[in-house]
C-alpha cells in the first residue's frame, strides 16, 4: 500500500492525477502541497496550503513517489523571472527536500523538446530543469516529455487552443516519426505517470517520450481459468461430490493418525532433553 505527494495539482494534469490515484487500489494515501485549497475531496486526499517560497523539510513527508506537474507560462507569470521561479526553482527545491526525505522515486513534467540548449525558451527552462535534477543525484528520477497537452481546461490559453485545433487536424497525417508531435490527453499523461510509478523501469533515470506515454497502460491481470476439457466435461463435474468427500475424509483419517505418531515423538524428545538438563 503506498502513498504519494503531488505538487501542482491545480493544473491540467494535476487536476486529473489525483483523482486517478485516490480511485487506485495501490495508494491509500495522496498529499498534495498546494498554494490554495482544491475543489476535489476525497477520503484518500490530505491538502497542505504553503507557501513555495519558504518550503521546509518538515513541510515534506516520505511518500513513495513525489508526483511533480508544477508549470505555468510566461504570460501567466508576468515575466521570464516568475517563469523560471514556478518552471525551475520550486521543482528543484522540492525534490531536494525530498531527497533529504528519503523519498526514493520522483516524477516530473517537462516537455517534449527540452534542452537547455534550445534555441526556444520554454524549452531551455525544461532542459536546464531536467539537467539539474539529474546532477542532484536522486534514488530514482521519471522524466516525462509530453506533448502539446489537451483537456479541459479552467482557464482560455489561445495559443495552446490554436495548436490543439492544428493538431487535431493535422493527426491523420502525423504518422511514423511524426506521431510523436501529436496532442496528448492530460488525462492519460497521468495514467501513465501511475503506471511508470507502479510499473516502469527501476533505474536512476528514465526519460518517457509523449509517444511511450501515449501507449501506456496498466497490465492487465490474466484470469485462472479451468483447462478446455475440465469445462465441458459435465459428467466428470457432476461425479466429484461424493467420490472426493470420500477422498478428503480418507485423508483426514490418515493425517490424524499422522498427527498422533508425531505427538508421542515431541513428547518423548521433550522429556529426553528435560533429562538431559538434569
Amino acid at each position: 500500500m503506498r502513498s504519494a505527494i503531488v505538487v501542482g495539482a491545480t493544473g491540467l494534469t494535476g487536476t486529473s492525477l489525483i483523482e486517478q490515484l485516490c480511485e487506485n487500489d495501490d495508494y491509500v494515501s495522496v498529499i498534495v502541497i498546494a498554494r490554495r485549497e482544491l475543489q476535489y475531496n476525497h477520503p484518500k486526499l490530505e491538502v497542505k496550503i504553503r507557501n513555495f517560497d519558504t518550503l521546509e523539510e518538515k513541510d515534506i513527508e516520505f511518500a513513495h513517489e513525489l508526483y511533480c506537474c508544477l508549470g505555468t507560462t510566461i504570460k501567466k507569470a508576468g515575466s521570464r523571472g516568475a517563469f523560471e521561479k514556478v518552471d525551475f526553482e520550486y521543482p528543484l527545491a522540492i525534490a531536494s527536500l525530498a531527497k533529504k526525505r528519503g523519498i526514493p522515486h520522483m516524477l516530473v513534467i517537462t516537455a517534449m523538446g527540452a534542452n537547455e540548449q534550445s534555441g526556444i525558451y520554454y524549452n531551455r527552462v525544461k532542459g536546464k530543469l531536467e539537467q539539474a535534477l539529474i546532477e542532484l543525484g536522486l534514488q530514482r528520477l521519471s522524466i516525462i516529455r509530453p506533448s502539446l497537452l489537451v483537456g479541459q481546461r479552467k482557464e482560455f490559453r489561445f495559443g495552446e487552443k490554436l495548436g490543439e485545433t492544428l493538431l487535431k487536424l493535422t493527426k491523420p497525417l502525423l504518422v511514423g516519426p511524426l506521431k510523436r508531435i501529436r496532442a496528448i490527453d492530460a488525462a492519460q499523461v497521468a495514467k501513465a505517470m501511475i503506471v511508470i510509478a507502479l510499473h516502469g523501469k527501476k533505474q536512476p533515470v528514465t526519460i518517457y517520450s509523449s509517444q511511450d506515454l501515449a501507449n501506456m497502460d496498466f497490465p492487465k491481470v490474466p484470469q485462472e481459468q479451468l483447462p478446455r476439457e475440465e469445462l465441458f466435461n459435465w459428467h466428470k463435474r457432476k461425479g466429484l461430490g461424493s467420490n472426493e468427500e470420500d477422498k478428503v475424509n480418507q485423508e483426514v483419517i490418515i493425517n490424524r493418525a499422522k498427527f498422533k505418531v508425531e505427538e508421542t515423538v515431541v513428547d518423548e524428545d521433550v522429556t529426553f532433553n528435560r533429562q538431559n538438563e538434569k
